[in-house]
């Protein structure tokens, strides 16, 4: 498990393919791998990935599946990219962000950014099935960052997160642009909630769900906004 509160930003070294395997080797921090271990678990850019190898007491590697490849942005990176790192989470540790697996649901693309004095603001679009779990003041892990949205619109598919000084100085964020890929990992929780709610009404009304969807959305209301958190409590980056 992660908290999405990033420690520390790596550089990758090299990129090998070997019978559909992609091995990356990434330099960390001094200090970063302290105690670190083979099979232990480090999220890069919010993808949980397995200490196959110590090089030294910076560089590590490890080795990727396809089917991460396609899932996330691992698959398009090239040496010299720098990527978000946190180690996994100890017994007893501060939960600073919220809990993470690691296991990202989907890119999403930047598709603006806004800076207002010091503060910076990220627009970014999600495809339209993943929108139903993403709510104002909701939890969401971008590059395994664990940040709050501020704005939605779920007609057009778009959601804002903004960023203060501290979380740009620990990240990666400002190297993005608009276009730029970006790993996703919604709240399980609210995946949960959401998911159940929706189960439950399609059980209770069957074919009239649908009906029952078109009239809420004619009035402004969003069927998913029933299994949606009243507030949101915790501290993380943002």
């Amino acid at each position: 498990m992660f908290t999405g509160i990033v420690q520390g930003v790596a550089t990758i070294q090299t990129i090998t393919d070997v019978n559909g395997i992609r091995t990356f080797e990434i330099e960390f921090p001094a200090g970063f791998c302290a105690d670190l271990q083979i099979g232990a678990s480090i999220a890069i850019d919010g993808v949980c990935l397995t200490v196959t190898e110590m090089l030294s007491e910076t560089r590590v590697k490890f080795d990727v599946m396809l089917q991460s490849m396609l899932i996330t942005t691992l698959g398009s990176c090239v040496a010299g990219d720098r990527v978000n790192a946190e180690r996994a989470a100890k017994d007893g540790a501060e939960i600073g962000g919220h809990p993470l697996s690691g296991h990202v649901d989907f890119c999403a693309s930047v598709l603006e950014i806004r800076q207002f004095e010091d503060n910076y603001c990220i627009r970014m679009g999600a495809p339209l099935h993943w929108m139903r779990y993403i709510f104002p003041k909701g939890y969401i892990a971008l590059n395994g960052t664990s940040l709050t949205i501020s704005e939605v619109n779920k007609e057009v598919g778009w959601f804002e997160v903004w960023l203060i000084p501290e979380t740009r100085r620990m990240t990666t964020f400002e190297l993005k642009n608009a276009g730029s890929a970006i790993n996703v990992e919604i709240e399980r929780g609210t995946q949960v909630v959401v998911d159940t709610v929706r189960a439950t009404l399609e059980e209770k009304l069957g074919i009239l769900l649908p009906a029952l969807e078109a009239l809420l959305i004619k009035n402004g209301i969003d069927v998913n906004l029933l299994a949606a958190p009243a507030s949101e409590n915790g501290t993380r980056h943002e």
